[in-house]
């Protein structure tokens, strides 16, 4: 599939685009270490891209320059998208579930099924793939229930109600709407554009079954700063407002998403399968980071490095900055950023390791 082109047709503020990233490898370096007892027994290799509050690139390890596919990350400018759109007035939780991967608590289920009552659909409208609810613990009680895979259950069903919403205040097909070429996708390929400020180099299918469009690292993370540092009342600034005071709805009571937000005042933050996580504060500064093998355990150490380099209180991230490496049942080291990023004046290395 190709890349809808027009970008900034219908958009408050537009502007133009530069050129889509590179469709080549990226050129990742080691970025976290496993360390068991002393030694290094595994290398998470990524990257990394820390803006400062002019939109400099402060700090960079590896390649943010080539194309990739943000998976989940992409949610918050894609929420941004559907209220420019025409989606129709929502509360804040309900417009941060529609940024949401969210775990399938109750609350997250109840907000989704809120989104399509009120704009006269049933779950039977939605065409994200039925799945069983992400959080662990919501996985295992809904087993335990005896139930299976379930559209509403999966984590993207936020956004799959408030577009099927949106296209519905439009006048726009529901039938279809998941469809690259659908006026909804492409509204939302514009926003996207951009935000990140670059064009979009590919178009495929994300886990859900909604279009999936690769950016850069780069753009991905200007386009975090964009949100945080939003006005309030424009659709950039809602999104972000919602996430940043409703973080588990966003993720869940327990996910690391939702503490991190908590932790730090005024942040913005969401995380993407295969090792995806933009972080970004209301001055512009912000992180993006890119796990190479999408290793989950990786991703938050790595962030909390970067964010580091933004200035955060080194004794509020260090929580997120190191994930235990167990041995018997216990700690006997750590997955940690590597020396390069973690830069010992801002983040000290776990005693464990």
């Amino acid at each position: 599939m190709s890349a809808p082109r027009n970008a900034v047709a219908d958009l408050d503020g537009a502007a133009g685009t530069a050129p889509p990233p590179a469709l080549r490898a990226p050129g990742h370096v080691p970025v976290a270490e496993v360390v068991r007892g002393g030694l290094v027994e595994g290398v998470h290799h990524g990257s990394v891209v820390v803006l400062a509050a002019d939109g400099t690139v402060e700090y960079q390890l590896g390649d943010a320059e080539a194309a990739f596919y943000p998976r989940s990350a992409l949610k918050p400018l894609q929420a941004v998208g559907l209220l420019r759109a025409g989606l129709p007035p929502l509360d804040d939780p309900a417009l941060a579930l529609v940024a949401a991967s969210h775990s399938g608590e109750e609350r997250h289920l109840a907000t989704a099924r809120r989104i399509l009552d009120a704009n006269g659909l049933t779950e039977d409208d939605l065409r994200n793939v039925p799945d069983l609810p992400y959080g662990t613990a919501e996985r295992e009680a809904w087993l335990a229930r005896g139930l299976g895979p379930d559209r509403l259950a999966q984590n993207c069903s936020g956004k799959h109600a408030a577009m099927l919403a949106t296209a519905r205040a439009r006048g726009w097909p529901l039938a279809g709407y998941l469809d690259p070429d659908h006026p909804l996708q492409r509204q939302l390929a514009a926003t996207v554009e951009e935000l990140t400020g670059q064009g979009i180099a590919q178009v495929t299918v994300d886990g859900c079954g909604a279009p999936l469009f690769a950016v850069s690292l780069l753009g991905l993370t200007r386009a975090a700063a964009r949100l945080a540092s939003a006005a309030p009342d424009t659709a950039a600034g809602r999104v972000a407002g919602a996430m940043r005071h409703h973080p588990e709805m966003v993720s869940g009571r327990d996910r690391d998403v939702a503490h991190l937000v908590r932790a730090v005042p005024g942040l913005l933050a969401k995380d993407g399968f295969e090792g995806v996580q933009i972080a970004a504060l209301p001055d512009g500064r912000a992180v993006g980071v890119k796990i190479a093998d999408g290793a989950d355990r990786a991703r938050m150490p790595v962030t909390a490095a970067a964010l580091a380099h933004c200035g955060i209180d080194p004794e509020v991230l260090a929580p997120f900055a190191t994930r235990p490496v167990l041995g018997g049942g216990s700690a006997v080291g750590a997955v940690q950023p590597v020396a390069a990023l973690r830069n010992d004046r801002l983040l000290p290395r776990s005693p464990a390791a």
